[in-house]
């Protein structure tokens, strides 16, 4: 089976072609331009088979049949089994073979049996005129094509120097597209890689900043107002197994594709940012959301909205809570906009930078995704906004 399936294809191709030279090539001996050979004409037949037999079998050992038919052709030359002016027609098949050599190996060992086999027939050629030519008797006709060494040894030469040129082109092209192949490959991954940091540090950096929030409110009222230890330890509790979930549904994107036993967990969208905001109320933030939504947002766009959002959030609630927060989203079947303001923290406490940083990054990185803009810094009369634009088109792809 795997030898057929290996001469199956283009073992086939090239046993047809193999036939079409070697008959080529026989018919030539018989009825040359030149004088005949000194051989019987029936010989024309087998040395012809056996000049053609390489490109039969050069898929299978491509560099054993190169030495193959450069050998045959050199032999078939020097021992006057050829007729003259017809010479070069018996190193078509190392052509042949040597494209497929130069087509699948290095470029120096396709060039190197390229001189080896352009130095051979030279060689072969010229001791065939000087030595073999002489003692052959004149053509019973005049030729139509009188025999004249420098032209078989020009033919001969450019025939292996396409082929091999050809083969070189055929190699360097295959080469290429598979470098291209590996590098769009490296570089889904890595958009995937970074994909999958950007949700993992949107999800664990909003719920804990909430969560270390709550816990230094629980610490500092244990002893004076338990009761707001257990809301507090409600909020974390719930928080955590939120973001527990959330962290198992983006780990399990780095499982194999089309695993039918990985369970489906939806992804966060527009519904969900009401609940957003309450984590951050719950954090000391007085949030206030406005979300108009005059067309319903594709899913991809919906989660970078979401996203978007969920960081601006985290980032108030770490450097300015306790504080007063404005979150408004617009959908105009268009373009989404996502525009997050605070007020500052209040009590006089010095605000904390909030330029750079992985939040401010993935957020630029969403809106960029879309083809959007973003933008971010502190207002003239205090407090920070956050404004970024998503546009889209209805059946949600990129504009």
């Amino acid at each position: 089976m795997v030898a057929a399936r290996r001469f199956g294809g283009g073992g086939v191709v090239d046993a047809a072609v193999a036939v079409i030279v070697a008959l080529t090539i026989g018919y030539a001996l018989v009825d040359p331009p030149g004088p005949s050979s000194a051989w019987p004409a029936w010989s024309a037949w087998p040395v012809a088979a056996i000049i053609g037999f390489p490109v039969a079998v050069r898929r299978r050992w491509p560099r054993t049949m190169l030495g193959f038919a450069c050998a045959a052709g050199v032999l078939a030359t020097v021992a006057g089994a050829v007729a003259a002016g017809v010479i070069w027609l018996s190193f078509v098949p190392a052509v042949l073979v040597l494209y497929l050599v130069a087509a699948t190996v290095s470029a120096r060992w396709s060039a190197a049996g390229l001189a080896a086999c352009v130095f051979a027939a030279v060689a072969a050629i010229l001791i065939f005129y000087d030595r073999v030519l002489p003692g052959l008797p004149p053509a019973a006709s005049p030729s139509e094509l009188p025999p004249y060494w420098p032209v078989e040894i020009g033919a001969i030469s450019v025939l292996l120097t396409a082929g091999w040129a050809i083969g070189t082109v055929v190699r360097w092209k295959r080469d290429t597209t598979a470098r291209l192949v590996r590098h769009l490959a490296e570089a889904a991954v890595d958009d995937e890689r970074r994909r999958i940091a950007r949700e993992l540090h949107d999800v664990i950096g909003h719920s804990m900043s909430l969560i270390a929030v709550k816990a230094t409110v629980a610490n500092h009222v244990a002893d004076a107002r338990p009761q707001e230890v257990r809301a507090a330890l409600a909020v974390i509790e719930q928080t955590s197994r939120n973001t527990l979930t959330e962290i198992h549904r983006v780990l399990g994107l780095l499982r194999s594709d089309g695993d039918p036993q990985q369970p489906h967990r939806p992804v966060p969208g527009m519904a969900d940012l009401p609940e957003l905001a309450d984590h951050a109320r719950s954090a000391g933030v007085e949030v206030d959301l406005t979300v108009r939504e005059e067309a319903v947002l594709p899913p991809a766009v919906a989660m970078s909205v979401y996203r978007i959002a969920q960081q601006a959030l985290t980032n108030v609630v770490t450097h300015a809570a306790p504080t007063r927060c404005s979150v408004t989203v617009e959908v105009d079947g268009r373009e989404a906009v996502i525009e997050v303001i605070d007020d500052g923290p209040r009590h006089g406490r010095p605000p904390r930078a909030r330029h750079g940083g992985h939040g401010l990054i993935g957020m630029r990185e969403r809106a960029k995704m879309y083809g959007g803009t973003f933008s971010a810094g502190r207002r003239p009369d205090g407090g920070f906004q956050v404004t970024a634009r998503l546009p889209y088109d209805p059946n949600g792809t990129v504009t």
